[in-house]
């Protein structure tokens, strides 16, 4: 009898999990078609009358359009871990390539010039409504598996630090969607160690056998292949998901990306978005549209304010050039509004909090971020971007590239005017080796986890930092 309830609660769960992900897709339809009445009957008629005849129509294409959107930006709301930046990236990225195709499906109802203004009230309302649905969405898919209902039951096979690792970081959190049945493991000796030892590795096929197992995750090192491979097969032929943990992520502890060299898998340690093409063409146009509009629209204030302001505060040239390292260690010449007292050490020393060589006008400067809009010329040469890591003068790449591994890493990327290590609070003078790792985690893990909406991002807090000042900033 407790075999047979077992079976129906594992064969609910299952159901359970491709209903979720129905609703899910329903209650984006409903999303949808609420916005397009919403703003439908919110507009003026001189904005809907156009479409007021072939409201069916357009609604059809509205929903067809989402179907075709899905297929290219699929849900990953329902998934294990899934962090909310991503699914407010996706979700803006879903409806924007559904308008693209709603707008073009409408181009040949030929329905009045007043539809740009209606699919624009659209688009926007969409872009901030959808993303929010998605978030409440997946916040109550957290709810409900805490609760225990649409959980995948696993099997760990290997119970050693890899293994262990993963029992926790699943066992932590039922909202991942996870309940672990038991471990294999040959080692007889952690029967009584391990949480629920459910035998050894030769008993993995008959237990899938007769439990209804969703996944199995081997954490076995690579010199037993013959026994991984042969788990493999039996998962394959029962339908059951089969995930390996490499041996080696007890020393390389980071997302690795595969990619195929034909029939070869070939293991990155970091994913890079700016790799690709595409992207890289986005934030290089973005860069010259930005830079051409504040050298137009502010630079040219600011030089004759400020350079008569600098002047008179000290003697010495308007701008202060240095030599920086940029991308891939390549040196170039950065500029910035002068801010200290002509001196010998500004290739060598920091600047400090109570820095004698800074001027009261340079102190402001700096709180204020004003100091950095030359570079926006670095920007246009294509020396820099508008958001990466920070450049550094040639004697601290130097210093540092030989006490912290991966310092190098953030040159992968042009440097920036802002960054993510800065608007987090990883800005001014590093007096300890620890002050500079900190910075470097954050420019690598600015590299690895880049988006357009991140820069965006990126730019207004630094913004919102100009007008309060920033502490760290001397």
């Amino acid at each position: 009898m407790w075999d047979f309830t077992v079976k129906i609660m594992e064969l609910t769960n299952k159901r359970e999990n491709i209903l979720i992900r129905w609703l899910i897709g329903v209650g984006d339809l409903v999303v949808l078609n609420l916005l397009f009445f919403a703003v439908y009957k919110g507009l003026d008629n001189f904005y809907t009358a156009s479409i007021s005849h072939n409201v069916r129509e357009i609604i059809l294409f509205l929903n067809f359009c989402y179907f075709f959107a899905l297929y290219f930006v699929p849900l990953v709301v329902h998934n294990s871990v899934v962090f909310i930046d991503k699914i407010v990236q996706r979700s803006i990225l879903l409806v924007t390539f559904l308008f693209i195709l709603f707008a073009t499906c409408l181009i040949f109802l030929n329905v009045g010039d007043a539809l740009a203004t209606f699919l624009i009230v659209l688009y926007a309302t969409s872009v901030v409504v959808f993303p929010i649905w998605r978030v409440l969405v997946r916040i109550f898919v957290k709810m409900y598996r805490r609760r225990g209902y649409g959980l995948k039951r696993i099997v760990i096979v290997g119970a050693g630090k890899n293994g262990m690792e993963l029992y926790r970081l699943m066992n932590e959190e039922l909202a991942y969607g996870f309940t672990i049945a038991g471990f294999f493991d040959d080692n007889v000796a952690l029967k009584d160690v391990i949480p629920n030892y459910l035998g050894n590795t030769d008993e993995v096929n008959e237990y899938v056998a007769n439990h209804d197992i969703d996944e199995i995750y081997c954490t076995l090192p690579g010199t037993q292949d013959e026994k991984i491979l042969k788990l493999l097969n039996y998962a394959e032929k029962k339908m059951v998901r089969f995930y390996i943990v490499p041996e080696f992520y007890r020393n390389v502890k980071k997302s690795l990306i595969m990619e195929m060299m034909e029939s070869i898998p070939l293991l990155s340690i970091r994913r890079e978005p700016l790799q690709a093409a595409y992207n890289r063409a986005l934030k290089r146009t973005f860069d010259i549209i930005f830079s051409i509009f504040v050298l137009v629209a502010i630079y040219p204030f600011l030089y004759i304010i400020l350079g008569l302001l600098i002047k008179l505060s000290s003697p010495g040239p308007i701008l202060f050039k240095q030599k920086r390292t940029g991308i891939y260690g390549h040196e170039f010449e950065c500029y910035k509004f002068r801010t200290m007292k002509v001196n010998e050490e500004a290739d060598t020393a920091q600047a400090a909090k109570d820095d004698p060589r800074k001027t009261r006008l340079g102190d402001f400067l700096r709180k204020t971020n004003l100091d950095e809009f030359p570079q926006f010329l670095n920007v246009l040469m294509g020396d820099m971007s508008v958001v990466g890591p920070r450049p550094h003068m040639l004697k601290h790449t130097e210093e540092y590239s030989a006490l912290i591994n991966k310092y190098m890493v953030r040159h992968l990327v042009k440097p920036g005017v802002t960054g993510w290590a800065q608007v987090t609070g990883y800005r001014g003078e590093t007096k300890t080796l620890e002050q500079m790792e900190g910075r470097i985690k954050r420019d690598v893990w600015y590299i690895e986890n880049w988006s357009f909406v991140f820069d965006l991002k990126i730019i207004v807090v630094t913004v919102l930092n100009m007008f309060k000042g920033e502490r760290n900033a001397y």
